[in-house]
């Protein structure tokens, strides 16, 4: 039986158990009161065999490489969207591996899956239109190898340093310790004080993120590899740049917390100058301990004035000086907030290897010929959605700062 289902039967003894507690029915009360330890039993049992699974699952198993390998050359996500909205194509492989994809996502998907292997390798592609007096009947050569992408911000978060954990199957508690034990030195024949280890546990939690596009029914019919690379690059790059998004500053209430918004992340106020709060941000990190891999992330914004700054003639200084031999990463993926005292920009230090991202197994994608603006041009509407979340190992391994748009690089 589920863990939900039993723990749906907990608390319909729990309520029983209140119900006779108001009544005074001591009978009823004792009566529920013993299902309710065998159902904690039985639920404590379930908890053991479902985490045994989850540590067995993680182990690679033999023959996983192998199919991963095939996959990536055999399986088409132009095929797959087309045969899953009634198209006439050969999609025997991609429908073949659906029990597979279901089996490592330990879910029944709504549409189709796409395996994450299809995502590993980036593609740009641009599109140039043909023009002028004759147009129609001069042929049109449809260079998907040219397609011009949106003005989009680039993912980042792997790059400095987030560590991502994949194909995850169920909820995620990963223990640790909260503090250790004192150590005191002692006098010849004195007890030792007694102390007790702490511990914690970091959770990751399935949230889903997706999006809804409108595709033409000769795109999933084409065979070109340059359209299989663009529909693959189109379904995930908007997840992918939403994912870190929220990692750093939170998807809602339905997304990740994210590193901004989570509790215990240390925090910096401005002084004096970028150069200045940095340091301080820096001082922060090796009081706590934290690991060799850190670096700065902030916004454009901040990116601007210490460029400003580097011009000034009597300044001659790279902008890794002004971040104490750190080079800095900047994105519009990290927020700036509109204050009463003008735009802050966020800038956050720390160790980035302390961030996990957990991605459950591949893109579950569902098409859908029949919406009604799609139908009527003969398209197909296709809903993309991936399941994540993020966390911080410690988040005392963060600090972060707001730095005003009037904030100097160096004072």
């Amino acid at each position: 039986m589920k863990i939900s289902e039993l723990k749906q039967q907990r608390a319909a003894l729990m309520a029983r158990m209140q119900t006779a507690h108001s009544a005074d029915k001591q009978d009823d009360f004792e009566a529920a009161e013993t299902e309710l330890r065998a159902i904690d039993a039985r639920l404590a049992r379930q908890e053991a065999l479902d985490a045994a699974d989850r540590a067995a699952s993680a182990q690679p198993v033999a023959g996983d490489a192998k199919l991963s390998d095939e996959i990536r050359s055999r399986f088409s996500a132009t095929r797959a969207l087309a045969g899953a909205a009634g198209l006439a194509v050969d999609w025997g492989f991609e429908r073949e591996m659906q029990p597979e994809l279901a089996k490592r996502a330990a879910t029944q998907p709504k549409g189709v899956l796409i395996p994450t292997e299809l995502f590993e390798k980036r593609v740009i592609t641009s599109t140039t239109p043909v023009a002028g007096p004759g147009g129609t009947i001069i042929p049109t050569d449809f260079m998907a190898g040219e397609y011009i992408n949106a003005l989009t911000a680039s993912t980042i978060l792997a790059g400095l340093g987030a560590r991502t954990l994949s194909g995850l199957s169920g909820n995620v508690e990963i223990p640790g310790e909260k503090a250790a034990p004192s150590v005191a030195w002692v006098a010849e024949n004195t007890a030792i004080p007694a102390s007790d280890a702490q511990f914690r546990s970091v959770g990751l939690t399935p949230k889903h993120v997706g999006s809804l596009s409108e595709f033409s029914r000769n795109m999933l019919l084409q065979s070109s590899p340059d359209i299989e690379m663009l529909l693959r690059q189109m379904m995930a790059r908007d997840i992918a740049l939403e994912i870190d998004r929220a990692a750093i500053n939170g998807g809602g209430a339905n997304g990740p917390t994210g590193l901004l918004a989570t509790a215990g992340v240390q925090t910096q106020a401005y002084v004096t100058s970028i150069f200045h709060t940095s340091a301080e941000m820096i001082a922060k990190a090796n009081t706590a301990n934290v690991g060799a891999r850190r670096s700065f992330l902030s916004t454009p914004a901040v990116e601007l004035i210490g460029m400003k700054a580097l011009t000034v003639p009597l300044m001659p200084l790279h902008m890794d000086e002004v971040f104490h031999g750190q080079v800095p990463t900047f994105s519009n993926l990290v927020p700036s907030t509109l204050n009463p005292g003008g735009n802050q920009s966020a800038l956050i230090y720390g160790d980035w290897s302390e961030m996990l991202i957990g991605l459950w197994s591949a893109l579950d994608v569902l098409v859908n010929p029949y919406e009604s603006a799609a139908y009527a041009k003969g398209n197909v509407m296709v809903r993309t959605m991936a399941t994540v979340d993020v966390a911080l190992r410690h988040p005392e391994a963060f600090i972060k700062a707001q730095i005003p748009a009037n904030a100097v690089a160096v004072a």
